[in-house]
């Protein structure tokens, strides 16, 4: 059974207008498969496994109990005749059928690559990315090792390079998300390298078995087709891993850079070059020129790069605190229990949980909590007690920091009688303020050794510090 997005992409090409031969070509399927692709409903999921249990496919192969045995020969002598192979397999006790025996072989045998890939693409029709990184050296003799993923339209030529923190998924769909959009839109196929953070698992024969669950959804959404090929196996694939090669040779070799800041100023250089006024060495063209014919093949982009959200699933703990990536992120005390969706942008969070959601800033220090001031008061509401609630008061005050820490030991210990107080009117005071000016406040306080909520609420009230209201 063919995966689940090489139903996407057939699919894909079909609605664009090619042959069942040319996207049976294209795809690396049958017609055959082709044909029945057409007739299955829209590629919604990409869970290849889940799909083979729902179809119930699959069954015990009497061959598979003498695939060591298979694997020994061939190893010894690769190119034995399949009927040979069965004949000794007899010997061995085999009382299967040749064909199994036969699609067995087929499968562990080390297979011939056909020098295919030096392909000419069409317009629109494909594009190669691939990450990589290179040592650079600046003037001053530092030196940093840099990220970044590299993006070419086959036809045109045309090129987009960026710098990225590392080399994982999410950076992966959110830069390829942004160079189809400074490219004018989305081909129907895209040509991939096979790291993991696009293909987890594959089989013997390179059919990739398990997909990354982040690059597949985005995939979908985007509405394009995938192909991946073997790492380090030029033939197969083109100009992708040269690609990479060629950004490092043309720019990163070429140029001296005096920090990273130099290093983007002289990207944005260097892209207006390549694209628009150097011809390409494998056309004899400049690349603006064939994207002239390229630009109206390309599909509208469906998501843009600052919509693009990431979908993890989470838990509502029990203190209404959402755990993501050592990030916390709160919810209302309803909520606690539930199971729910968190959408990750680039720059903010949304979680869904049931009939409740909530809105944060995205964080990035680790360890970081957002609480936003509605649900302190709904867990303080939420607990029973006085003495309940103000120890929840106070924790939630300590969530502030470690001069929060500092500053409620103090108080404790200076005030025994009357803290109780203190810490309701400085719970007043971070709802209205946030965690940030009352960080800022404690610390003042701390250095000044000065106890009390009255030197809290002087502090913030100085004009020095603006109000804050978010987390």
């Amino acid at each position: 059974m063919l995966d689940m997005l090489k139903r996407h992409a057939i699919q894909v090409l079909r609605q664009a207008g090619h042959t069942q031969t040319e996207a049976a070509r294209l795809a690396g399927a049958s017609e055959r498969s082709v044909r029945r692709i057409e007739d299955e409903p829209v590629v919604t999921t990409v869970d290849t496994v889940a799909e083979r249990q729902k179809r119930k496919i699959g069954r015990p192969c009497k061959a598979e109990e003498f695939r060591t045995f298979l694997v020994a020969e061939l190893t010894t002598d690769p190119e034995v005749m399949s009927l040979e192979l069965l004949r000794r397999a007899r010997l061995k006790g085999y009382q299967g059928g040749k064909s199994a025996l036969y699609g067995l072989i087929a499968a562990i045998r080390p297979a011939k690559v056909k020098p295919l890939a030096r392909f000419e693409g069409l317009p629109g029709e494909f594009s190669q990315h691939d990450f990589g990184h290179v040592d650079v050296r600046y003037i001053d003799g530092s030196k940093e090792r840099v990220h970044f993923f590299a993006s070419r339209l086959k036809f045109s030529r045309w090129v987009q390079v960026s710098l990225v923190p590392n080399e994982q998924a999410e950076p992966l769909v959110r830069t390829l998300v942004e160079h189809f959009e400074l490219m004018g839109g989305v081909p129907l196929l895209a040509v991939f390298d096979r790291p993991k953070t696009i293909a987890i698992k594959w089989s013997k024969d390179g059919t990739v078995t398990d997909w990354n669950p982040t690059f597949a959804a985005v995939t979908l959404e985007l509405g394009i087709g995938v192909e991946v090929c073997w790492p380090h196996s030029p033939r197969q694939k083109g100009s992708v891993e040269n690609l990479v090669g060629w950004v490092k040779g043309s720019f990163f070799k070429q140029r001296r850079f005096i920090d990273r800041e130099d290093v983007l100023t002289q990207l944005r250089q260097w892209h207006e070059e390549v694209n628009t006024q150097r011809p390409s060495r494998a056309t004899d063209e400049i690349p603006a020129a064939r994207m002239a014919q390229e630009h109206p093949r390309l599909r509208p982009l469906k998501v843009a790069p600052a919509e693009l959200a990431l979908r993890v699933p989470v838990y509502v703990g029990p203190t209404g605190m959402v755990l993501h990536d050592t990030h916390q992120y709160s919810m209302p005390p309803d909520a606690i229990g539930i199971g729910g969706t968190l959408y990750l942008y680039r720059d903010r969070v949304r979680i869904v949980a049931g009939r409740f959601q909530s809105l944060h800033e995205r964080l990035f220090e680790r360890g970081a909590k957002s609480v936003l001031p509605e649900h302190r008061s709904q867990m303080i509401a939420a607990v029973s007690g006085k003495r309940g609630r103000r120890y929840l008061m106070r924790q939630q005050i300590l969530d502030v920091g470690p001069p929060a820490l500092d500053y409620l030991t103090e108080l404790v210990h200076r005030r025994p009688d009357h803290w109780i107080g203190d810490v309701e009117r400085l719970h007043g005071l971070l709802q209205s303020w946030g965690p940030q000016a009352m960080h800022r406040a404690f610390t003042t306080a701390v250095c000044q050794h000065t106890v009390g909520a009255e030197y809290i609420a002087h502090y913030l009230g100085e004009g020095a510090v603006a109000q804050e209201v978010s987390p």
